[in-house]
């Protein structure tokens, strides 16, 4: 239950309505993180365009990294909905159980490339409070492993964004019982 009142679809504006009306539809509720962004149209407008252009859309990053991005970095924010409700959507992207659980163990359990891990590391180490010490030789060892500047921008935007949605839920207790 979350520290604030969150809007129920009656209280939200007619443009979250259209976007909350498929929703409800077909799973019959609205979960805490669109009730908490419908509080603001700009910041639910905002995240959605995150959302629909970094995960939803097949971009330079397979689906199986930018989940295991969200995985990783909600779990590392200590983020439970968020892991939770990212299992869910890795199993709809096609993550198979033992990946998931793999992921959740960390990046040395998963069965995936040394090219692949690395990359998963940085963005664990992008993620954290200390980033700003991250320098160019940073940068240039995850090229070494063949990743582009697009791919390496890709990944620290979802980290960012994961980083931001996780200080969301977290601040504003969704997902927990008060």
């Amino acid at each position: 239950m979350a520290y604030i009142d969150l809007p129920e679809f009656e209280q939200m504006s007619p443009r979250i309505q259209e976007k909350a009306r498929p929703i409800l539809e077909k799973t019959g509720t609205l979960g805490e993180i669109f009730k908490l962004l419908a509080l603001d149209e700009n910041i639910y407008n905002a995240t959605d365009m995150m959302v629909q252009n970094y995960l939803l859309k097949q971009t330079h990053l397979p689906y199986f990294i930018k989940e295991a991005i969200a995985l990783l970095i909600s779990k590392e924010n200590s983020c439970k909905m968020c892991v939770d409700v990212h299992k869910n959507i890795a199993k709809m992207l096609g993550l198979h159980e033992q990946q998931i659980e793999q992921i959740l163990q960390g990046v040395d359990a998963i069965e995936a490339d040394e090219k692949t891990k690395t990359l998963l590391d940085f963005c664990i180490r992008a993620s954290k409070k200390d980033n700003y010490k991250m320098t160019k030789d940073d940068i240039d060892a995850i090229k070494a492993y063949g990743w582009s500047d697009k791919e390496i921008l890709e990944a620290v935007a979802i980290t960012g964004y994961f980083n931001y949605i996780n200080t969301l839920s977290n601040v504003f207790g969704l997902g927990k019982s008060v």
